[in-house]
């Protein structure tokens, strides 16, 4: 990945922070915003699968593109992750299928972790039993 891509990325994240701030406009405007920011927004997704493409093996977007079909937003997790491993350096190699999974494991168990579990009485209770010993 070189340095224009990364570049396009910014500036494409740059102009959808300035249009998600900059939110009151006149009436006349609102379907002409919401035209480019729907251009925007295509720009943007097109520059993540360049970018996706450039860093994974056609195995790996292949089962990326299977768990995008079941979670979406586990793949947009994934998706994520891999980008800012990018644009940090830290990928020297594209990502394979298996580097994928192991991704996917990671994802996964920080899901996990993040679960709340409540946990109820199995009885009755015996605060209603008080009131009629009065």
């Amino acid at each position: 990945m070189d340095e224009s891509e990364l570049e396009q990325i910014r500036k494409a994240r740059l102009e959808q922070l300035k249009s998600q701030g900059g939110g009151g406009g006149g009436g006349s405007q609102g379907g002409a915003l919401g035209q480019a920011q729907e251009q925007q927004k295509q720009q943007q997704d097109e520059a993540r699968q360049h970018v996706l493409s450039q860093i994974l093996h056609p195995e790996a977007a292949d089962r990326l593109g299977r768990i995008r079909l079941v979670k979406e937003q586990r793949a947009t997790d994934v998706e994520n992750r891999l980008i800012m491993l990018a644009q940090s350096g830290q990928l020297r190699s594209k990502v394979t299928e298996e580097q994928l999974k192991d991704l996917l494991n990671a994802v996964a168990d920080n899901k996990e972790e993040e679960k709340i579990v409540v946990s109820r009485r199995k009885g009755w209770d015996d605060d209603d039993d008080d009131l009629l010993d009065l």
